[in-house]
């Protein structure tokens, strides 16, 4: 333990040697003002992803250093606490108090166990199953996440998964990857998505439809990578549904978890689903719907939250790493550093007209690898620009280019890049880190299995 906490300190004080060196020296290639902004995405993306400090303090750190060297406006480090993610989030928690707190999500995995409690691989199976359905219906993987948690948590408690243990983990990890992974594949479901499709109209006037977006990426980055999450939880987070019948209720329904209760609060999350599907209908923002029904959730004589539970269910510190990250993005696209990155990996990347297989896996890298830097939202505004000149050097089309983003950006090695899937582990009461032994090896398997298929795919729909 000492050897591993003394790498730890030799680790980070190298990072910090580098920061250093990246802000005061001259960097071949960086525009003044580019080395020091890249010094403090630097050492932020390397303390969120080891865990050195806790990820509210890496945002904290990320925030000082950057405004007391002015790389940026306050405005801009601090537009993620205006943005529509973080209120999502709160509202999410809030809803998701409201659920546990009625007996409502015991009361749906009561409905569902019959169903899935057959064998874990059942469960795992028909959790993400649930949650794939749910990426066509709503458009928030927040939404997904508050709506599906509660009641997975509710069942692990049902099959005796204790927290911690390893049929909890699964079960949390299933759903924070199936509500955010294969809605990647359907258009309006995650905001990368949008991005990509409104930057593209924008500055390049292609259009994506909703169709051809499906057929193109569902089959292999929907389908199958879901089917390689649950295989790998399987095997990584083993466990055993209890025989002999379901476990105590950690928390019977008493007089505060009423039916008339549930049922209220059941009528409240019908209405907010069907706002969050229609909003291409009424135009209303999904996390404005959220914040109202928070609101209804938590006045008094109506609601079900009471102030105490409202202080224990949203996580500030949760809050400041999302708007760090949200900030991280917005730092590396507005100083020229991302498309900065993005023209060095061109130059790097072997790309030549009639090299179509080395083209496609080229284009694919550079989203992965801009990802880890600019975070999954700011891939499409990186690469969406380059796009002209990157179908020029590998004689792909315009189209084609922009759509190898997807790729990238639902490929995710790291917690920090996708907000989403933190916020669905808070939920479930569970460690982010344990993504990690998902989405580590499921990016080398995407790459080495499904990259080759997907290429296949493309090149049967004359993608290619």
């Amino acid at each position: 333990m000492t050897a591993t906490f003394g790498w730890m300190q030799i680790s980070m004080a190298a990072v910090i040697a580098a920061a250093v060196g990246l802000a005061l020296l001259p960097v071949s290639g960086l525009a003044a003002g580019q080395g020091a902004v890249f010094a403090v995405v630097l050492l932020t993306l390397v303390l969120w992803t080891t865990g050195a400090v806790l990820p509210y303090l890496a945002s904290l750190i990320f925030f000082a250093l950057t405004l007391i060297f002015g790389l940026a406006t306050p405005d801009l480090v601090f537009a993620g606490f205006a943005s529509a993610a973080v209120w999502l989030i709160v509202s999410g928690f809030v809803i998701g108090a409201a659920i546990s707190a009625s007996g409502l999500g015991t009361r749906l995995a009561d409905l569902m166990a019959p169903l899935l409690r057959g064998s874990y691989a059942q469960m795992l199976g028909g959790l993400m199953l649930a949650a794939m359905a749910l990426g066509f219906l709503m458009p928030s993987s927040v939404g997904r996440a508050v709506v599906l948690v509660p009641i997975g948590m509710a069942l692990a408690d049902r099959c005796g998964f204790g927290k911690g243990s390893n049929g909890r983990i699964g079960i949390a990890v299933v759903l924070a990857l199936g509500c955010n992974l294969p809605s990647f594949a359907i258009l309006p479901a995650n905001i990368p998505n949008m991005i990509l499709s409104g930057a593209a109209e924008t500055i390049h006037h292609v259009s994506f439809g909703y169709t051809d977006y499906l057929l193109l990426h569902y089959p292999v980055l929907g389908i199958l990578k879901a089917a390689l999450v649950v295989a790998l939880v399987l095997r990584l987070f083993p466990d055993r549904i209890a025989q002999g019948g379901q476990a105590p209720d950690p928390a019977p329904r008493g007089a505060g978890a009423s039916t008339a209760v549930q049922l209220r609060v059941a009528a409240v999350l019908l209405v907010t689903l069907v706002l969050w599907m229609t909003d291409a209908l009424h135009g209303i923002n999904p996390a404005w719907i959220g914040l109202a029904t928070a609101v209804i959730l938590l006045l008094p004589r109506i609601g079900v939250v009471a102030p105490a539970s409202f202080k224990t269910s949203v996580d500030f510190g949760l809050l400041l790493f999302v708007a760090g990250a949200l900030a991280l993005g917005a730092l590396v696209n507005q100083s020229g550093l991302g498309a900065q990155i993005g023209r060095a990996m061109q130059q790097v990347l072997p790309l030549e007209p009639g090299r179509d297989v080395l083209n496609f896996l080229s284009l694919s890298l550079m989203s992965v690898v801009t990802g880890l830097i600019a975070t999954v939202p700011g891939v499409p505004a990186v690469l969406t620009p380059l796009a002209p000149d990157l179908a020029t050097q590998s004689g792909l089309g315009i189209e084609t280019v922009l759509m190898t983003q997807v790729i990238g950006f639902s490929t995710v090695l790291f917690p920090y890049q996708v907000a989403p899937l933190v916020v669905a582990m808070q939920l479930a009461g569970e460690k982010p880190g344990h993504l990690i032994r998902i989405s580590l090896p499921l990016a080398a398997l995407t790459l080495l299995l499904l990259l080759p298929l997907d290429y296949l795919w493309w090149r049967l729909w004359g993608w290619i």
